[in-house]
């Protein structure tokens, strides 16, 4: 059976390229549960996965969609849905996470986003995995306890939590490993602090400044 849960209320060439980080660590087989984050985008999207035992995670794998130099829309989609494909063909997930879109005032942004985190979508349960969607303010309070936390700021949580050190620009991919943190929390009981708020949609913009072209 095919299961999608929302828990955040609201509403051909291809030139991209699948690019893992310089961090990655070797897969184990003794994972209670294998969680694939993804953090959508058109023109970057990032992901990262991990492997959670009763009592720790650990980070397999993490890394960016880049495709800006995909001009055309119809193929940005497509190379997202044949990424995430590769991805849970080759890690095996056993429930994918997305990030979902911030309603915000740009009605066009909005649509590309929510299509790119369709297609992401579409690509898990063409395989037949348990999808989830999480807010970015929920991301965010569960890893750093702040819904307003930076980008820099998630990025350094999740380093703290999986015990790694990654430095690196494309913060994207540290999104991911974040939403996939946020799920394990959020389905293993552990609390996380009253949701906080963007100013705006420019706020929002300001922090993602790939998400959209």
């Amino acid at each position: 059976m095919v299961m999608f849960f929302y828990f955040e209320p609201r509403v051909v060439s291809i030139a991209c390229y699948l690019l893992p980080l310089s961090f990655s660590v070797a897969k184990d087989n003794n994972y209670d549960k294998i969680i694939l984050g993804i953090d959508p985008g058109t023109n970057i999207a990032g992901y990262g996965i991990i492997g959670v035992t009763k009592n720790s995670m650990k980070l397999i794998s993490m890394g960016i969609f880049d495709l800006r130099k995909e001009t055309d829309y119809a193929n940005k989609l497509k190379a997202i849905f044949e990424k995430c494909t590769q991805l849970i063909d080759t890690y095996l997930p056993d429930e994918v996470a997305l990030e979902a879109p911030f309603m915000g005032k740009n009605p066009q942004s909005m649509l590309k986003l929510g299509r790119a985190q369709g297609v992401s979508m579409a690509a898990a349960l063409n395989r037949q995995i348990p999808v989830f969607e999480y807010a970015p303010l929920r991301v965010k309070q569960s890893v750093t306890g702040k819904g307003t936390a930076t980008k820099e700021q998630v990025a350094a949580m999740v380093n703290v939590l999986l015990k790694i050190e990654t430095k690196h620009s494309k913060l994207d991919a540290t999104d991911a490993v974040a939403v996939a943190i946020c799920h394990h929390f959020m389905t293993s009981g552990k609390p996380v602090k009253q949701k906080e708020s963007y100013g705006s949609w420019a706020s929002f913009i300001s922090q993602n400044p790939d998400k959209i072209k």
